[in-house]
């Protein structure tokens, strides 16, 4: 094994760790607050992002859907955006790719739903046109973002942006922030 790869995996961690001390402790706490607030009043959550951050999406879909059900409280109604590939091509196709999320946002959200756009960046058009419509449309929302926040993070109503300009490890930290306001949610935190 090359010398190299030891000292890769080591400065890896090492970001990784140097980055987590640096989150917004007070945004996560006001996120799941917030879908506290939602799962209470059977407000709907539309999460949405590309590539891995669509990934992200799906798995943050899933884990308030069923790793959040708390004993005696109602259950999250959350969806990912991102899982109707027919739907997304249809869009993609008779429009622009821009408009996958947004279209989609126009048949579903109501006043009081959340809308959360994860973007590593902070400036992907498809998800910036989402939360517009959101807003539009009377949700609160909610952006996961990395490096700078970008035009996201002005967009949204709370935003946890992920202070590194790597974006592997802005996607790792995406993941990881779900699990904790999962977990919260789950165990009344």
């Amino acid at each position: 094994m090359s010398q190299k790869v030891p000292e890769t995996i080591k400065n890896y961690i090492f970001e990784i760790s140097a980055t987590l001390e640096r989150l917004p402790i007070k945004n996560i706490a006001q996120v799941v607050e917030l879908l506290e607030e939602a799962r209470l009043k059977a407000k709907r959550v539309f999460i949405f992002g590309n590539g891995g951050s669509a990934a992200t999406a799906s798995h943050l879909a899933a884990d308030l859907s069923k790793g959040a059900i708390s004993t005696g409280k109602a259950r999250i109604k959350a969806f990912a955006l991102t899982d109707n590939v027919p739907l997304i091509t249809a869009w993609a196709n008779d429009t622009a790719y821009e408009n996958i999320f947004a279209e989609q946002l126009e048949n579903f959200i109501e006043p009081g739903d959340v809308a959360i756009g994860i973007s590593g960046s902070g400036n992907s058009p498809n998800v910036l046109k989402g939360m517009k419509v959101a807003k539009a449309k009377g949700a609160t929302t909610i952006g996961f973002i990395g490096f700078d926040g970008g035009k996201l993070r002005e967009l949204v109503d709370i935003h946890i942006v992920v202070p590194s300009h790597n974006m592997e490890q802005v996607e790792d930290i995406h993941l990881l922030l779900e699990h904790v306001i999962t977990t919260c949610l789950r165990e009344g935190a």
